[in-house]
């Protein structure tokens, strides 16, 4: 990137000194100019009106409150990097635009890394999708409320309009504004595969495959009372994964 293509950056951390250490990282980068810092989600708010920087580095813990919730209360058209000391898992979220994830103490390689993904073009906004895996944590919205879910306990996601409708292994149930396709290319291949249009399964939550009339078949989840058809069209792949 040339100097006219400088990200102008805020950080957005609760605690002064890891807003000072990022900062003294960041100086290192000429791509990386920062306009502005801020302590909670207020200030935040403040500075992203006024300031409209091209980049956030937002951490997602604050006091009474997360950074998720930003994008509730403000037009965020900037990229995001989260930093975080949440969790030792990655934590993906379907409804921002994250660009990456930095865990905290932020390791300076791993910065460097996140700074290079980021597009030349400020405006470059359709990004590929980053591909999730059983050990990542998500933040997702379900029936108006947001939960950290982790990827292994989902059993099974079916198509409802517009919507999907998410099972958990801890009976968390509920409506979400993702479609199918999008869980599809996202979820990892290793255990989540769609047996049917409309219905995608966690293979490791199976118990059993059984036969049904005109040659159907049937897949028994635990935590699931009602068995779950697998179309024609996936049949095959499902039994070959099963071994029938």
């Amino acid at each position: 990137m040339n100097e006219e293509k400088k990200y102008r950056t805020l950080i957005i951390d609760d605690e002064k000194y890891a807003r000072s250490d990022l900062r003294e990282l960041l100086s290192l980068f000429p791509t990386i100019d920062i306009v502005g810092e801020a302590k909670n989600i207020k200030t935040a708010i403040e500075a992203i009106e006024n300031l409209k920087p091209d980049l956030l580095f937002l951490d997602i813990q604050f006091p009474g409150e997360t950074g998720f919730e930003l994008f509730d209360k403000v037009d965020i058209t900037a990229k995001v990097i989260f930093v975080t000391a949440y969790d030792e898992y990655a934590i993906r979220a379907f409804d921002v635009n994250a660009c990456d994830y930095l865990l905290k103490p932020v390791n300076p390689d791993r910065l460097a890394l996140a700074i290079k993904r980021l597009p030349e073009n400020h405006e470059q906004q359709n990004q590929p999708s980053i591909s999730l895996t059983e050990e990542d944590s998500i933040y997702l919205q379900l029936n108006y409320k947001y939960y950290f879910l982790r990827v292994d306990s989902i059993i099974k996601i079916t198509a409802a309009d517009h919507f999907t409708e998410v099972f958990t292994a801890k009976g968390l149930k509920g409506l979400t504004n993702k479609q199918l396709c999008e869980w599809e290319k996202r979820l990892p291949k290793s255990s989540f595969t769609q047996v049917h249009r409309s219905t995608i399964i966690n293979m490791n939550f199976v118990e059993r495959i059984e036969r049904g009339a005109n040659y159907s078949y049937h897949v028994i989840m635990k935590n699931i009372e009602e068995p779950i058809l697998i179309s024609r069209r996936y049949a095959a792949q499902i039994k070959k994964r099963m071994a029938l």
